[in-house]
């Protein structure tokens, strides 16, 4: 019988994770039955989103998220020991599965040296960057794109994929080294919003041509200053609001309605899941870009999995860079 360790929800959480919210625990797991398999989690990853969605589950639920796992025993048709998968099954070492919303990974894509970039660029991240930019802000060549949070797993892929397709591209992040990394990887302009004095004045200075298309990870001041700096028909994506996860009050925001109308703007919010059937496709397309040395990506790594709630803690405070990842 295996014994699984597994991080729970200890208290919701109120402003800033604190490490008493979460709580590691053992769970003795029973045999495996016919059509299940029991799987060992080999990289975890943390990501913005749980912050506010980890308030759909109860006190002493799994704590939420995505993991690469290897296949340790199996009584299933189609998962065979040794196979490598991709589930939310949430902070667990240890899950038995019966394969249900369970993705085997193809190992001529996803090596042993990629096996991460399925929880990042070629997983969920890399999907929300592919699908929510070119669906939502549809570019065109010669277009100016505005992102924030633009150092992170989907901002920056944001940006690169925007390059890719012919636009200008400025960036915001939250320290002079990440500010420099994007600019060696092709941004035009980038800003450490922390340094500037006043951010619609930066932002007439870096969009002479004014703003077509603005892909929103961080909500806030940059929703409220940029919106009415849009170009007509300009095109907003909605990919989260990273300002507003840890507030115990929402802050009032000033009223848009007018922009919006005039300039005749598309704002959207977005779940990348209605696009699940066709992941592999983008997958494709962004490992052709990886490939070509088109599109870069980075990774934060925190080493085991004791070290979880650092990882997660620190999306929070600007300490991670690029997508961050948990090898168990």
């Amino acid at each position: 019988m295996a014994t699984a360790r597994k991080y729970i929800l200890a208290a919701h959480f109120q402003g800033a994770p604190k490490r008493s919210d979460l709580q590691i625990v053992e769970e003795k797991l029973p045999a495996i039955n016919d059509g299940e398999f029991l799987a060992e989690a080999v990289w975890l990853s943390v990501d913005p989103y749980m912050r506010p969605y980890s308030r759909r589950f109860k006190v002493g639920d799994t704590m939420i998220g995505t993991q690469v796992a290897k296949i340790v025993e199996s009584k299933h048709s189609t998962f065979q020991v040794g196979d490598y998968v991709v589930g939310n099954f949430g902070w667990r070492s240890l899950t038995i599965s019966s394969g249900k919303q369970v993705s085997k990974l193809d190992r001529k894509l996803y090596t042993d040296q990629k096996l991460s970039t399925a929880v990042g660029i070629l997983g969920m991240p890399g999907a929300t960057a592919y699908f929510g930019f070119l669906r939502l802000c549809c570019p065109k060549e010669g277009e100016t794109l505005v992102v924030n949070g633009a150092a992170g797993a989907v901002g920056s892929a944001v940006g690169q994929i925007a390059k890719i397709k012919g636009c200008r591209v400025v960036g915001f992040v939250g320290s002079d080294e990440k500010v420099g990394y994007l600019k060696g990887i092709g941004f035009d302009e980038v800003y450490n919003y922390k340094t500037i004095s006043s951010l619609k004045d930066t932002l007439n200075t870096a969009c002479p041509k004014g703003i077509d298309m603005f892909f929103d990870n961080v909500g806030g001041e940059f929703f409220d200053t940029i919106v009415p700096l849009m170009n007509q028909f300009g095109r907003v994506a909605i990919c989260g609001f990273i300002s507003e996860y840890n507030l115990e009050k929402p802050e009032k925001g000033v009223r848009l309605n007018r922009a919006i109308l005039t300039k005749q703007l598309r704002i959207e919010g977005f779940d990348v899941y209605q696009w699940l059937s066709e992941w592999p496709g983008a997958f494709k397309e962004l490992n052709e870009w990886i490939e070509k040395g088109q599109l870069k990506y980075k990774e934060h790594v925190t080493q085991g999995f004791d070290n979880m709630f650092d990882a997660f803690a620190g999306l929070f405070t600007g300490k991670s860079f690029g997508k961050s990842v948990v090898k168990a």
